[in-house]
Parts: structure tokens; C-alpha cells; sequence
């Protein structure tokens, strides 16, 4: 049994997760969704994943899996708790000490054509479970404060050394395919895998994503995956 350590994007919570949580529970494993402080204007990164690593705890083996803007988190999270794996799911890829706010223009990642939150991340979720996911969120956004976070560079030196794979969703319309592709090549100089699915894949298709979670598990003779 292995633990999946669950960190949102920016304007998502915990709750994001609770779909892809059952599923998970349901194939013998277990999980940790935290709510990053994102309310405290002064937290920065280390804040962000020493929150992450508390839940976890002294719970082993833990795959970290970081969605979106938690991709800045999840490499630290692995730093502070000694992950088995990191798995990205349709995330923003860091280099040393570049900050999040310089990462769209660095990345160059182009502009979406889409306006709005049901277009850019909820096209394929069920109605009803968007709305409730969006007013939760929704309410938590108003108080999100990135001010240090946002500015603070990306504190590693090299990206960790353990076995990394990223999720590129073929549906995405925030992070399309295309630029998806050439950002993890040129950042982390692998191939990602792919699967249908919005920006939101684990509410659109939570049991698909726990299958793909599972099935990554690192064997004990994994190599570890480091950039190019």
C-alpha cells in the first residue's frame, strides 16, 4: 500500500481531490489532500510543502502528485519527505530559482483562446459537481494571497533524484497538448504520458487517473528520472 500526497493548483483546495481519493481507496492505497496556505500572504514555497509533509507524516512509501501550479510544491514536498515518486499531472515544471510569476513567460506558454472557468478547466465535468467544486473553491480564491510565493525563486538547485513522470491531459485547454509536450521535454527531457481528459481530469475522470497512479508505482529497481 502506498501514500499519494495530493497538492492542488492555485485557486483549488483539497476537495479537488475527493473523487480520485475514493478511487484510490477503493484499489488499497492510501492519500492526503491539504489545503496549501495560500490565505497567508507571507508563506512562501518551503511553507507550502512543510503543510504537505505534515499530513503526510511518518507514512511510507509516498508518491507525491502534483497538479498545475503545485508543481512548484511537489519536488519540495519529495525533498522534505523522501518520496518514492513524483508524478505531475498537467503541471508547471520549475527550474532553479525561477519564480511562478516569471514561469509563463519563461515557459512560453501561449494563450488558451478561452475565457472563462467552464471552458478553460471544467468542459468535461459532470454540471452540478462543477458548480459545487467552483463555489468551494471559489470562496477560498478570495482570500488567496500568492505575494511572497509568486515571487520567491524556486528554491532547489536541481531537480530531485527520483523517479518523475508527467501527465499530459489531451483534452486541457489551460495547458495544451502542444505546449505541454515541448515544456516537459525541454525542462525535464522525457516523454510524457497522455490520456483524454480537461485540466480538471481528476473530477472529469477520477478512475482512469487512480488506474494511471497506480500503475506508477516505482518498482524497487526504478532509475530515477533527472532534467536534461
Amino acid at each position: 500500500m502506498a501514500i499519494f500526497a495530493l497538492i492542488h493548483g492555485a485557486g483549488g483546495s483539497a476537495l479537488d481531490w475527493h473523487l480520485l481519493e475514493a478511487e484510490l481507496r477503493s484499489r488499497g492505497h492510501d492519500s492526503v489532500a491539504v489545503d496549501l496556505p495560500m490565505s497567508e500572504p507571507q508563506a512562501g514555497l518551503w511553507d507550502y510543502a512543510d503543510a504537505v509533509t505534515r499530513a503526510i507524516g511518518d507514512r511510507r512509501p509516498v508518491v507525491v502528485v502534483a497538479h498545475s501550479w503545485g508543481g512548484f510544491v511537489g519536488p519540495l514536498v519529495c525533498a522534505r519527505a523522501d518520496a518514492a515518486a513524483l508524478v505531475l499531472v498537467t503541471a508547471m515544471i520549475p527550474r532553479p530559482g525561477e519564480t511562478p510569476n516569471d514561469w509563463w513567460a519563461n515557459s512560453g506558454r501561449p494563450s488558451s483562446g478561452h475565457s472563462g472557468d467552464d471552458e478553460l478547466y471544467f468542459h468535461d465535468v459532470p454540471r452540478e459537481l462543477a458548480q459545487r467544486i467552483q463555489a468551494h473553491d471559489g470562496a477560498l480564491a478570495e482570500g488567496i494571497s500568492l505575494d511572497r510565493a509568486g515571487r520567491e525563486p524556486w528554491p532547489l538547485s536541481a531537480w530531485p533524484a527520483l523517479p518523475t513522470r508527467y501527465l499530459l491531459c489531451r483534452d486541457d485547454r489551460f495547458f495544451t497538448p502542444e505546449f505541454v509536450r515541448r515544456h516537459v521535454k525541454e525542462r525535464l527531457g522525457i516523454t510524457p504520458d497522455e490520456m483524454p481528459g480537461s485540466h480538471m481530469v481528476m473530477l472529469s475522470r477520477p478512475g482512469e487517473l487512480a488506474d494511471y497512479l497506480v500503475q506508477v508505482l516505482p518498482s524497487p529497481n526504478a532509475r530515477p528520472t533527472t532534467t536534461a
